[in-house]
């Protein structure tokens, strides 16, 4: 019976396997199913080495924090962009080199950002040759694969505002995207350039804790906002962009959309995203 699985630590907060599982039955694809393994960052060795015996039937996994940086160097084979991004959210097997399977890591998390950014209607006058802007808030884990996102949506230029300056960590990925980024003090106390950036751009994405940006969200929410944030939800940044007239979305949709591209790496079917839309939903609904 083929298997897939979230891995990370803390997992049981995990809504992939109520997502994974109403895509198995949706598909009729009876003989499978999905779990969750608490691994923290000092056990991933010896669960993946221990793996082929205590679950061999297992050819899936969709990796979470605090693994993602380690399944990329796990991996026997790499996607151009996970490398490009650095880490890895899924983990696909692809066969045998002996009794030990070999894994393909990919980032699917990029699928999410773009799948999310297509929800606020973003797209581009065919008569407008100004370069689209976005405003990216956050420097961490999350904001590699959405930079990523927003240079295949034809984002020309990004603002990137952090409390840090990371911009060396950045400096390949930009590079081989060929965009134009901007990295500036995110500071609750310079409201009104804050306003401005938010004021200038087509999106605005926030990829931080809402904690994080307490005292800043009427300031940024003056034009159409992804926050990858979904519990819980929505966040005040969300809601003062709602009160404000803008398109939203949250972290629900990007989670859904990279779910939905490990679906169809694991089992080879296409994903049923409706249903698993609505496994989502009412998941969350329960919290």
């Amino acid at each position: 019976m083929p298997r897939a699985a979230v891995i990370g630590s803390p997992i049981a907060h995990s809504l992939s396997p109520d997502m994974h599982n109403a895509g198995y039955v949706a598909r009729r694809l009876d003989s499978w199913t999905y779990h969750r393994f608490d691994v923290d960052e000092a056990g991933f060795g010896d669960f993946m080495s221990r793996l082929p015996v205590d679950a061999p039937d297992v050819t899936g996994l969709s990796v979470t924090m605090p693994l993602k940086f380690r399944a990329l160097d796990f991996a026997d084979e790499v996607t151009p962009r996970a490398a490009l991004i650095g880490s890895a959210n899924t983990l696909v097997q692809m066969g045998h080199a002996g009794s030990r399977p070999l894994w393909r890591a990919d980032n699917t998390d990029c699928d999410g950002v773009v799948g999310a950014l297509r929800t606020l209607d973003l797209q581009a006058n065919e008569d407008d040759s100004t370069p689209r802007k976005a405003v990216l808030i956050g420097a961490g884990g999350t904001a590699r694969p959405a930079l990523w996102a927003l240079a295949q949506e034809g984002f020309a230029h990004v603002t990137v505002l952090n409390r840090s300056d990371r911009s060396a960590e950045f400096k390949e990925l930009i590079d081989a995207l060929g965009i134009t980024v901007d990295f500036q003090q995110l500071n609750s106390e310079a409201t009104e350039r804050l306003r401005e950036l938010a004021l200038g751009a087509d999106v605005l994405v926030s990829t931080v804790p809402s904690a994080a940006l307490a005292g800043c969200e009427r300031a940024l929410a003056h034009t159409k906002v992804f926050d990858v944030i979904y519990d819980p939800w929505p966040t005040s940044l969300i809601k003062q962009a709602a009160a404000n007239g803008y398109r939203t979305a949250g972290g629900h949709t990007m989670l859904l959309h990279q779910g939905v591209q490990q679906f169809e790496q694991f089992t080879g079917h296409t994903a049923p995203v409706a249903a698993m839309e609505a496994a989502l939903h009412r998941a969350l609904q329960l919290r």
